[in-house]
């Protein structure tokens, strides 16, 4: 699963509560985080390191594995080495054969266990829907499935609202077009096995809103891929594992591969262990559960297994004379079916199209926690790979592994564009703050918006300057609303360097939103001003100096104050339980978020719950003191019309951060788990 908006969960809270100084992420997007910066600066660190392996290599074509695996190497280690990564494993497949297929670091630290690609399994993250989408596509061709009626015809007892005219349909589910919000804080991964909930009942709990018609706007959904594995089991009358298992694993001999959590016992010795990399060494985490939400990310698999896989599609649907798919289904499964914008790379069914230097690239990126992945279908080059590693900075090796690759065998020539001398006249109507349509409208996770925007602003010499987690890339007007990247090595969003952005409009010819290459599947939308991170934060650092400075007054001035009348104490009494009260918001959720730390992810632990009182006990003092400005100005309480009106001032940042608490989805108890 793409991890990179719960990756910055514990970075945006950090800023709301302590600080107004963010400068943001997703990232999530998004989306995404500490990788995605890690992939940028390691790539340049490590550019020198690879550029001599591949001179020393001399690859003459992947034919020569000698010199492939030099290529490789000399990529991974590094990047590797310098994010932290511990495990990693990349196979190769070419013309129907396995051309390189190898482990780096240890799959148990502890016990010196190598990683071996054929054995051990990792946890390819969203790359599992690979597989719920070759299911589907396998109930279309008996006719069991259509992809263009109404999803509730196959959901039996689930249902889902009709938000929209429109019925949410297969294809939109496969397309990442159904318009569902994005959510998963404490049960999209969790580390306790006994608290994952049976697939259909977790649809049924866990049900995410609708917030677009279906086909308006691309928005990647894990809950819509999971509605589409309940699907699958109740046309089957088989349970989802149990399917791809006997349909897909089987006749493909992937015999490593399974979709169970926890693994089954004679797979449990193999599976490559997940590790941070705290305190300046490795700490073991628990196996991910993602069991709730399977289809969308269960699954573990060794890389030569994965690799299986992806030369069945290769073959159109068949591996040494089983077959899973018919030719016209592959055609058709992995033919484009939804873009923004045509010159772009778009969706097809559950594949989405990248673009390696010119060569459109069929596959699927995922993310858990510990494990950063890609699998990849090439019919032009008739390559099939894969690549998983672990950690958290195993998603910056993942990100350069594939493009460097390309980039030495297959690269694209071509000359930077040329900016045209009159565009810093337009530049500004593509100025402004993007948010990503996979966001969350209606619990806390809302609040995770403000670390997954997007900047755009006018740059020096006639370009267009995108800005996101503290990487900015560079663009140049080509087209209509369209843009090309001045250098396409510069990555800005979860490691990805999109060499093409193009922005929408809407019928007055305003901006809207746009859409970015590599990610067909997450567009943006232009931000209104009051969704502003930095207007957020300006605000509430404000706010917050303001009750802090009624907090020292009170503290430095407690002897004036007693000799104020009653009336003058009880309003400066509001003043400051109203500021303690919104320092406590602040002061408990740092505490809260140390001590929680990764398990702020995988449950809303009972310690969270309490914080979350913090906030109502803020609102009510605020309120308290909003009530206490009107008796102040009516009465004339306090020392003159200046006191008044810097008493007025703290009123207004009460009531600010009851706007902003409630905006937020902060003010409550708003979450799903």
């Amino acid at each position: 699963m793409n991890c990179i908006h719960r990756l910055t969960f514990a970075a945006i809270f950090a800023a709301l509560l302590a600080s107004p100084v963010l400068a943001q992420d997703e990232s999530d997007t998004p989306p995404e985080p500490a990788a995605t910066d890690e992939a940028s600066a390691v790539i340049a660190q490590d550019e020198g390191t690879t550029a001599a392996w591949a001179e020393r290599a001399a690859p003459s074509g992947l034919d020569n594995t000698v010199a492939l695996e030099a290529f490789i190497d000399g990529v991974v280690e590094p990047l590797m080495k310098n994010n932290n990564s511990p495990s990693g494993t990349v196979a190769i497949a070419r013309g129907g054969e396995l051309i390189f297929a190898k482990g780096y670091g240890f799959e148990d630290i502890e016990a010196q266990e190598p990683v071996d690609p054929e054995t051990t399994l990792f946890r390819p993250g969203s790359v599992s829907k690979l597989a719920a989408w070759v299911a589907v596509m396998q109930l279309v061709e008996q006719g069991e499935l259509d992809l263009d009626t109404d999803v509730n015809e196959y959901l039996n007892d689930v249902e889902i609202p009709a938000t929209f005219e429109e019925p949410i349909t297969l294809r939109h589910i496969m397309t990442h077009t159904a318009g569902f919000e994005d959510g998963g804080m404490g049960y999209l991964i969790i580390d306790d096995p006994d608290k994952a909930l049976p697939l259909k009942e977790a649809m049924q709990r866990y049900r995410q809103e609708r917030v677009n018609p279906p086909g308006a706007q691309s928005a990647y959904s894990n809950y819509a891929t999971a509605l589409a594995g309940l699907i699958v089991a109740n046309v089957s009358g088989q349970s989802f594992n149990d399917y791809i298992a006997e349909n897909i694993f089987a006749p493909l001999g992937m015999r490593t591969a399974t979709f169970e959590e926890p693994l089954p016992e004679h797979l449990e010795d193999d599976m490559a262990k997940s590790y941070a990399f705290e305190a300046g060494g490795y700490k073991e985490k628990p196996f991910e559960i993602v069991k709730s939400f399977g289809p969308a990310g269960g699954q573990s698999a060794s890389a030569t297994d994965m690799v299986r896989f992806a030369q069945a599609i290769l073959n159109g649907g068949s591996l040494d004379g089983q077959q899973i798919l018919r030719p016209e289904t592959v055609e058709e499964m992995l033919s484009l079916q939804f873009t923004h914008d045509e010159r772009l790379m778009g969706m097809a069914l559950g594949w989405y199209e990248t673009d390696f230097e010119g060569t459109r690239v069929m596959g699927h990126g995922g993310d858990t926690r510990w494990f950063h992945s890609y699998l990849g279908v090439d019919e032009t080059h008739d390559l099939a790979f894969f690549a998983s590693f672990g950690g958290s900075g195993g998603s910056a090796v993942r990100s350069a592994l594939f493009p460097a690759l390309y980039e030495q065998y297959f690269p694209r020539e071509e000359a930077p564009p040329v900016p045209p001398e009159d565009f810093a006249e337009r530049a500004g109507r593509y100025a402004g703050t993007y948010g990503f349509w996979r966001t969350n409208f209606s619990t806390i996770e809302k609040a995770l918006r403000m670390s997954s925007v997007v900047n755009v602003t006018p740059g020096p010499d006639n370009t267009l300057v995108v800005g996101f987690a503290g990487n900015a890339k560079r663009y140049a007007e080509v087209g209509d609303n369209l843009f090309r990247a001045l250098h396409q090595d510069v990555t800005i969003v979860a490691g990805l360097a999109p060499r093409l952005i193009a922005f929408q409009e809407n019928d007055d010819g305003e901006v809207t939103g746009f859409v970015m290459d590599g990610l067909p599947f997450m567009s943006l939308r232009k931000l209104a001003p009051w969704e502003s991170p930095n207007l957020n934060y300006m605000l509430l650092g404000f706010a917050m100096l303001v009750f802090l400075a009624v907090l020292l007054r009170r503290f430095f001035q407690r002897a004036t104050i007693r000799t104020w009348s009653a009336s003058d104490k009880s309003a400066y009494r509001a003043a400051v339980w109203a500021s303690a009260a919104n320092w406590l918001v602040i002061i408990s959720g740092v505490i809260v978020l140390t001590v929680l730390g990764d398990a702020m992810f995988s449950e809303v632990s009972t310690l969270f719950k309490v914080w979350l009182v913090t906030p109502i006990i803020a609102v009510i003092t605020c309120i308290w003191l909003l009530f206490k400005l009107v008796v102040v100005w009516k009465d004339g309480l306090l020392a003159g019309l200046w006191a008044r009106l810097r008493y007025t001032v703290v009123a207004l940042c009460g009531l600010f951060v009851i706007w902003f608490y409630w905006f937020w989805n902060i003010l409550g108890f708003q979450y799903l788990a």
